[in-house]
């Protein structure tokens, strides 16, 4: 396995980084919910090529409860970045159904114009991705779905790249709801998480509990005609958070549990290519990672280092955050 290296240490008004993407100049942007310190503001920042770091925005908050808690970020095809705002991820039963997806509006230049709301109400947004004229959306809980099970139900939301101001009620009724999926682990009752479509327009959805990815096949009207586990081995992979797919369609699984990354290949074999034992990040060691990256021909992690429990190899966090780095599979 590989050794990961450090990529930067991050500015101390970040404490908990997660979500990525490139930007149309090549720069590598971040989504900071800051979730480790509630006094700091949710904060998207801009990294170049020469690993210089500036804030872009600090992320517009919900007025009624005064916070932005931006996780997963994508751009559209006109520049614009659509954010999930999950309010409710520390918990807080205050917070639950205050998620948000945000919509910003930028210039060619990077100038933010305006921000606006797609939807609203959400319980848990985590992971966003842009495919043709639609916005995708993981929800990692719907709680007020009750499965005959007890298991947990979350889904993936759909919704158009215009769509405004759409009140979710995390239920089945709601028609943006483009499928769903069931946790099937006891012991780790977390959903629908990272996401990402490959090359022939198939959805991959990480199911964070069982430790498996989803192969979602839809139709030419836009149809789920297949919603199944296309990968999945423990002994590789313990959870899936935030991935991404490289050039050879190798997909790269950020494993937050284990501290680990994880690639698999199209065929669908799962293979851990790096792990830490816990730390602080600052060796470059994988510290909770949150999401991949593949960023100039090499993987950038975002270490989250926040969450700890029996399931967790993190047991606490610390200041400052970081970000790792790894080869490329086969290199």
């Amino acid at each position: 396995m590989q050794q990961p290296d450090l990529f930067t240490i991050l500015p101390d008004y970040i404490s908990t980084p997660d979500g990525m993407e490139i930007d149309r100049q090549g720069h590598l942007v971040l989504s900071c919910p800051n979730y480790a310190d509630p006094s700091m503001p949710g904060v998207i920042v801009k990294i170049d090529k020469e690993r210089r770091i500036r804030k872009w925005f600090e992320v517009p908050v919900l007025e009624e409860t005064g916070a932005a808690r931006n996780m997963g970020i994508a751009f559209g095809p006109d520049g614009d970045l659509y954010i999930c705002d999950n309010q409710g991820w520390s918990g807080d039963p205050d917070l639950q159904f205050k998620g948000r997806v945000l919509r910003v509006r930028v210039t060619e230049e990077g100038e933010i114009l305006k921000t606006t709301v797609v939807a609203s109400g959400m319980e848990h947004p985590n992971g966003v991705k842009v495919h043709g004229d639609y916005l995708y959306v993981t929800q990692s809980a719907l709680s007020k779905v009750k499965d005959p099970s007890g298991l947990l139900v979350s889904c993936v939301y759909r919704f158009h790249l215009d769509d405004e101001n759409i009140a979710v009620t995390n239920t089945l009724a709601d028609p943006n709801i483009l499928t769903t999926f069931i946790t099937l682990n006891p012991d780790v009752q977390y959903g629908a998480d990272g996401i990402e479509f490959d090359r022939n327009g198939y959805l991959y959805v990480g199911n964070f509990g069982d430790g498996a990815v989803h192969r979602v096949i839809m139709d030419e009207q836009g149809c789920v005609i297949e919603n199944e586990v296309y990968a999945q081995d423990a002994t590789q992979l313990s959870t899936t958070d935030g991935f991404c797919f490289d050039d050879n369609g190798n997909l790269y699984i950020a494993d937050f549990s284990a501290n680990a990354i994880c690639c698999m290949s199209p065929d669908g074999t799962l293979r851990r290519i790096a792990q830490s034992p816990d730390c602080d990040g600052l060796d470059g060691g994988l510290d909770q990672p949150g999401e991949p990256r593949v960023w100039n021909g090499k993987i950038i992690v975002s270490c989250f280092d926040l969450v700890t429990g029996p399931d967790k190899v993190n047991t606490a966090h610390e200041m400052p955050a970081t970000l790792s780095m790894l080869e490329l599979c086969g290199k």
